[in-house]
């Protein structure tokens, strides 16, 4: 026979007066810990209930006879909370509470209880609060009102509600500990759950499951709102015009990332015609547009020399009113310890008004302008950049008879004349030109193939401008080249490319990287350029008495800064048909005389600021050389950790690596000392691979296979 399992019996629960509960010494909870008194207190008014009933003992007298009165050792934070209520008024202090009612002398302490009350509790798990509050906002619940319920800052529930928006696939994982919190954190910053989906399963498999990857992952194709183009359009405009901002909550995003590139560029040509068309108001020729223009753009045109435009009698008064405040300021706090805040910030609002009267637009030559123009462009602070005053070599003739002084011959032929047959030419609408470039596509490919050529021009590109930055800051290494081609002319007639090319002729950068004009070393040039062009006079007369009354220094530094613009260490397709292009013989020349030189200022391009990208470098070959790039930088294991990833991921991947690990290709390092014997006049060796490579072309079989570059 069966045994009978044994029925349990529960406590009963009956509602006691308030008044006739007192806190128990038995409750185990001493740490104050969780949601204070005070929450709870507006918790139990807001809701006008006790969502839990407290567990109370009956107290008795030395008799064994109940008092009742009853003690609590469970809820004692309950308790507090309707203690709270009552001392406020807001509770009767006779008001029932519900309440589980144990027997007294049972075998289980009071102790016991409140220990199991507290341990047996399991916490919320995180995404059933995040779905919690998802269903409150579906239900009409505002996030203030779901803020103020329970008690944290809009932004926390923000953050919640987002964190429920990730993909349903993903908060399962998430559910089952498969991926951190931190790691949905950062897969809330896009709502694209096919997106996010695409992005786990990369990184999952990968190992790269780095919070810090996926969010780099998921934002690679947005813009940052810290773009020139972003700053230039307005977050406002572009999210007017229907444009998504991807935001990060969790952690700082610089104001977020732009989504729709397609349409920031638009709004970008847009914005810029129209800043275009109210420029060309004034009557210049031509206006060349785009968001940024290449280093060198505007060699060769020659650059009128415009005037301030007056100030009006109220912008004199405003500028002197400025300028007192300004110096009163400084003279106030010149020998204070600290500066205020509030002084502070004056001061600099002051600068900023004290320099727009500084930039204020120039005054042209009227009868210059028809036969001149402007470049309109984004300046690197998100702001209007507009160069006016450029004048084309095309246009010269023109230009020259326009600006000429009349003689008086022409005075007196004309000065009879009718009046009313003087005219200035007439001004046609000014031609405005958008720029545009695109990107080639770089064919994926595992084997290690000879450097594309206008790779390689691009980066001796940056070699040969970091490479006339270092010549001009070095006079006497200047000097030395400059005595050295001149005596290869005059006395062993050895005509042909070198990499000094003294004239001097301005050296063009015919194929140049996107990034050139942004590098320290374009800058460099560029500031040292203009502060020679503004101290020297533009009379040929005058420059010559200008130059002749230089000290030495000035006269070295001068002659190094103009060498410089002669120097040549680009690399250029070798004419193998006797055409007029240049030889293999003349490039290598070149390129020997180029790394003497290098070696004779010490440059290194690192030092100089390149680094290995995938816009610069990784991205343009082969995956081969990328892994051969992170095993010689980092070491065999780094390139294992990137050989299974596709090449758009590995070439991300190794940029990473590479960062501080100052690797250098082959065409920007600088050639081991050869021996005497190894003149630049004695017969050379063929060319690398990566020199005499076409862009990943065939080859006539008839060629002669070319060495693989060692990297």
């Amino acid at each position: 026979m069966a045994k009978a399992v044994q029925k349990i019996k529960l406590s009963p629960s009956r509602d006691i007066p308030f008044n006739k509960l007192v806190l128990s010494q038995s409750n185990v909870r001493r740490i104050k810990a969780g949601i204070s008194i005070e929450d709870l207190a507006e918790d139990i008014a807001h809701r006008e209930k006790l969502l839990q009933s407290l567990y109370v003992l009956p107290i008795v007298d030395a008799d064994g006879q109940e008092t009742g009165m009853f003690e609590v050792p469970a809820g004692g934070r309950r308790y507090r909370a309707l203690e709270l209520l009552v001392k406020q008024k807001r509770l009767a202090k006779t008001a029932p509470v519900p309440c589980i009612v144990s027997e007294v002398g049972g075998s289980i302490s009071a102790e016991e209880d409140s220990l199991a009350e507290n341990v047996h509790r399991v916490a919320l798990h995180p995404l059933d609060q995040f779905r919690a509050f998802q269903t409150l906002r579906e239900q009409g619940r505002s996030e203030e009102d779901i803020a103020a319920i329970f008690f944290v800052s809009v932004k926390v529930v923000k953050q919640r509600l987002r964190l429920a928006a990730v993909s349903p696939k993903l908060l399962d994982v998430y559910a089952d500990d498969g991926m951190s919190l931190e790691q949905l954190m950062a897969f809330s910053v896009t709502a694209d759950h096919v997106r996010q989906e695409q992005v786990w399963e990369n990184v999952n498999k990968s190992g790269y499951d780095e919070p810090y990857q996926i969010r780099r992952l998921l934002t690679e194709r947005a813009v940052k709102a810290s773009d020139k183009r972003a700053r230039f359009v307005g977050l406002a405009a572009y999210e007017a015009a229907g444009g998504n901002v991807l935001h990060d909550l969790f952690e700082e995003d610089g104001g977020g990332w732009l989504e729709d590139i397609a349409l920031l560029d638009r709004l970008v040509a847009e914005k810029l015609r129209t800043e275009a068309e109210t420029i060309a108001a004034e009557a210049w020729k031509w206006i060349e547009v785009a968001p940024s223009f290449p280093y060198g753009y505007d060699h060769g045109l020659r650059r009128l020399e415009g005037q301030p435009a007056d100030l009006t009698i109220e912008e004199q008064v405003s500028l002197d009113a400025l300028q007192a405040e300004y110096t009163a300021l400084q003279e106030k706090y010149e020998d204070a310890d600290e500066m205020p805040d509030e002084a502070d910030t004056r001061l600099g609002e002051l600068e900023e008004a004290l320099a727009a009267f500084e930039d204020r637009p120039h005054v042209f030559d009227a009868a210059a302008i028809p036969h001149a123009g402007a470049f309109v462009s984004i300046d690197t602070d998100g702001t209007l950049q507009v160069a006016r005053g450029y004048v084309r070599r095309e246009d010269e003739a023109a230009f020259a008879a326009a600006t000429a002084e009349p003689s008086p011959e022409g005075a007196a032929a004309t000065s009879g004349a009718d009046d009313g047959d003087q005219s200035a030419p007439a001004v046609h609408g000014s031609v405005i030109t958008m720029a545009g470039q695109a990107a080639p596509d770089q064919e994926e490919d595992d084997a290690i193939r000879p450097l594309p050529d206008r790779l390689v021009m691009e980066l001796t590109a940056h070699r040969t401008l970091a490479l006339q930055d270092a010549v001009a800051a070095q006079p006497d290494v200047a000097m030395t080249a400059l005595l050295h081609k001149l005596c290869l002319d005059a006395f062993l007639c050895t005509y042909g490319p070198c990499c000094i090319e003294a004239g001097v002729r301005h050296v063009q950068l015919s194929i140049q990287a996107p990034d050139l004009k942004e590098s320290a070393s374009a800058k460099s040039v560029a500031a040292r350029h203009e502060g020679w062009r503004a101290d020297m006079p533009a009379d040929e007369a005058a420059l010559w008495d200008w130059l002749a009354a230089l000290d030495d220094a000035s006269r070295l530094a001068l002659l190094a800064h103009c060498v410089s613009f002669g120097v040549n260490a680009l690399f250029e397709k070798v004419d193998r048909h006797g055409g007029p292009g240049i030889t293999s013989h003349g490039l290598q020349r070149r390129l020997d005389q180029a790394d003497r030189l290098a070696r004779a200022v010490g440059l290194d391009m690192v030092e100089a600021g390149w680094r290995p990208t995938v816009d610069n470098y990784l991205g343009r070959v082969t995956k081969g050389r990328i892994l051969d790039a992170v095993r010689e930088a980092r070491g065999e294991s780094s390139a294992q950790l990137i050989d299974h990833l596709k090449k758009s991921e590995m070439a991300k991947e190794a940029e990473r690596l590479l960062e501080g690990a100052s690797w250098l290709p082959e065409p920007l390092r600088v050639a081991a000392v050869a021996s005497p014997s190894d003149s630049s006049d004695a017969p050379s060796e063929p060319l690398p691979e990566f020199l005499t490579g076409g862009d990943e072309e065939s080859v006539d079989e008839s060629e002669q296979p070319h060495a693989v570059a060692a990297e």
